[in-house]
């Protein structure tokens, strides 16, 4: 699935600020070679249905494990291991009673307590690794999953690395010991190590996925074939709420798009990103928030919502959403399932021109039966107008203002608001009071 850096953005997989971030809500690895394999999952959203089932297959096989997943090792060894490997260390002589070895603890004293703290941080790692393979053994993972299996059985039946798999935790190594693993390590069975790193790091990438999936109780969407996108959702909400509200709404091919409206804080930036990241977290392979999904597989994502101008190029704010929209249409403009989100149209103009723009570009997107559309807006009036076609579904938030309080539902209905509570606000915070005793 096709997605850009804006889109990224606006629905917050990836934010600067970790608490806006999904990924980072998502983040169970245990090393930085883990987050760096998860965040590569996040940007690469699958194309294929059987990739996607795959993911979830290795996902849902690894939530049965999760209590029995070794804890051996952590960022802490691998930062060890990598270090050792590339640490300039004094040559070590491959025969045990050389006179080399036999005094290296002497006369390389540094060198020895390098080797003397870093062997046991290898032996953790085989150990753990060893683990891994043995658990996932003869279990029904896709074939992808089972050549790395396979590659560490392989790898462990290396004399020295079976051995050090097979050590007892937290063994203390005799001084030939150490030599002798530190020599293989280093040498003929570096390359094996750092293959096996990069395979752990995978491997915990997906563990991550699944401690999330378990941790937040997310469920798998189910995926439909058929020609036309579809996305129909069940008791879904923002993952990243601590209170969310659920909701349940339904885009198809006889309502592929969705007018949405209601005032400021109502609702509808956070409804507009809650799908938004479930149909992006569907198609990592990842569980979604939601009491159940149904969608088909889509060929994009594209958003419009945190439009920014740009001073240095001179650039408007309303020139920039134009920009924004006429790529949209570009894009999708190509007979491919896209799930297009727009959150406040035309911001950056006058009302009745806004208006006059955002008629001319619903009228035109509604043609395109390929894709599905929401759209948030303060423009009430243009609903009248659009009322007439039968693929436009109309949604709204309700505010209820009582005694200049307001109350919002967060609930999904039927139809247009026509909520006004600009005044009320600037009423509430005591402007209205403070401008009149200018």
């Amino acid at each position: 699935m096709q997605i850009d850096k804006i889109s990224f953005n606006d629905i917050s997989i990836f934010h600067n600020d970790e608490e806006f971030s999904i990924f980072h809500k998502l983040n169970f690895t245990r090393t930085a070679g883990g987050k760096e394999w998860l965040r590569r999952f996040f940007t690469e959203p699958h194309t294929d249905v059987n990739k996607i089932l795959g993911t979830q297959k290795i996902i849902r096989t690894f939530m049965e494990h999760i209590k029995l997943w070794p804890t051996d090792i952590s960022n802490g060894t691998i930062l060890v291991m990598e270090k050792f490997l590339d640490y300039p260390l004094d040559p070590i002589s491959e025969a045990p009673a050389s006179l080399n070895n036999f005094f290296y603890k002497w006369l390389h004293s540094e060198d020895y307590a390098m080797l003397k703290y870093s062997v046991p941080h290898f032996a953790d790692f085989y150990q753990g690794i060893k683990k891994i393979a043995e658990l996932l053994d003869d279990v029904a993972l896709p074939k992808s999953i089972h050549i790395y299996i396979e590659r560490i059985k392989g790898i462990l039946k290396n004399g020295p690395l079976e051995k050090l798999s097979e050590t007892a935790s937290k063994e203390n190594f005799s001084r030939v010991d150490l030599l002798h693993y530190a020599f293989h390590l280093r040498g003929r069975y570096k390359s094996n190590t750092l293959e096996l790193i990069d395979i752990f790091s995978r491997l915990d990438a997906w563990y991550s996925m699944a401690v999330a999936v378990k941790t937040y109780n997310l469920s798998f969407p189910e995926f439909v074939e058929q020609e036309k996108p579809l996305v129909d959702a069940h008791g879904l909400y923002h993952i990243l709420l601590q209170k969310p509200v659920a909701y349940d709404m339904q885009l198809d091919p006889d309502h592929h798009f969705l007018f949405l409206t209601g005032a400021n804080m109502a609702g509808k930036s956070t409804l507009i990103k809650a799908i938004g990241s479930a149909v992006f977290l569907a198609h990592i392979g990842m569980g979604v928030p939601a009491k159940n999904l149904k969608l088909t597989l889509f060929d994009g994502l594209l958003s419009n919502i945190n439009v920014v101008d740009n001073i240095a190029k001179g650039e408007s704010y309303f020139f920039n959403e134009v920009q924004r929209i006429k790529n949209t249409i570009e894009k999708i403009n190509n007979g491919k399932k896209w799930l297009v989100l727009i959150d406040e149209l035309f911001k950056g103009t006058n009302v009745q021109d806004a208006m006059k723009c955002s008629l001319t570009v619903v009228k035109g997107l509604i043609k395109m039966k390929n894709s599905l559309f929401i759209l948030s807006t303060h423009l009430y009036e243009i609903g009248d107008e659009l009322k007439k076609y039968p693929n436009i579904s109309f949604r709204y938030f309700e505010t209820i203002v009582d005694n200049d309080q307001l109350q919002f539902s967060y609930q999904l209905k039927d139809g247009i608001s026509n909520d006004r509570i600009g005044y009320v606000i600037l009423k509430r915070e005591k402007v209205v009071d403070m401008l009149e005793r200018l």
